[in-house]
């Protein structure tokens, strides 16, 4: 009987184990950005849907309830409850945010979690435009088995047009 297989589908079937098998052995850094890569995504799409309760608090539990929050141009919050309340009537149905494709740097901090660094624009629901950006880190904390965010820094608040 004659092989149905040509050359690329048999090289394929014969490196499969290994892409299983590194994907599964993973440095500890590289696993490490998947997990806060993974957490920055449902951060974000929660974020994004806040105007729908569930959402909002689905949103909140990434944070922890003494969570900093240190924003350039709309200053401090010290309490989960503080921002989201700025969160629900500053960025709630009025625009979402993106991460900058290949802007998330993840470092490790022993003993406690990860710091997060990146950029993200900010697009308006009712006109469609991106027009915002800025740039962001946030330090998480691996506590109890779970993920939180602890501190968060949004500076560099910028208009960028809508191409960029």
């Amino acid at each position: 009987m004659r092989s149905c297989f040509r050359l690329p589908e048999l090289l394929l079937l014969m490196l499969a184990p290994t892409f299983v098998l590194s994907a599964t052995t993973l440095p500890e850094e590289d696993r490490l950005y998947v997990t806060i890569s993974t957490l920055d995504t449902a951060v974000f799409e929660a974020f994004n849907q806040c105007s729908e309760p569930t959402q909002l608090e689905k949103h909140a539990n990434f944070f922890a309830e003494d969570i900093e929050f240190y924003h350039d141009t709309g200053g401090v919050t010290f309490t989960r409850d503080e921002m989201l309340a700025n969160t629900k009537q500053y960025a709630c149905g009025h625009f979402s945010r993106h991460l900058v494709a290949g802007s998330l740097l993840v470092h490790p901090i022993k003993d406690f979690g990860a710091i997060s660094q990146g950029s993200h624009r900010f697009c308006q629901f009712v006109s469609g435009q991106c027009e915002g950006a800025a740039d962001f880190t946030m330090v998480w904390r691996f506590h109890d088995g779970k993920w939180q965010i602890t501190r968060v820094l949004s500076y560099g608040h910028r208009a960028v047009s809508n191409a960029q």
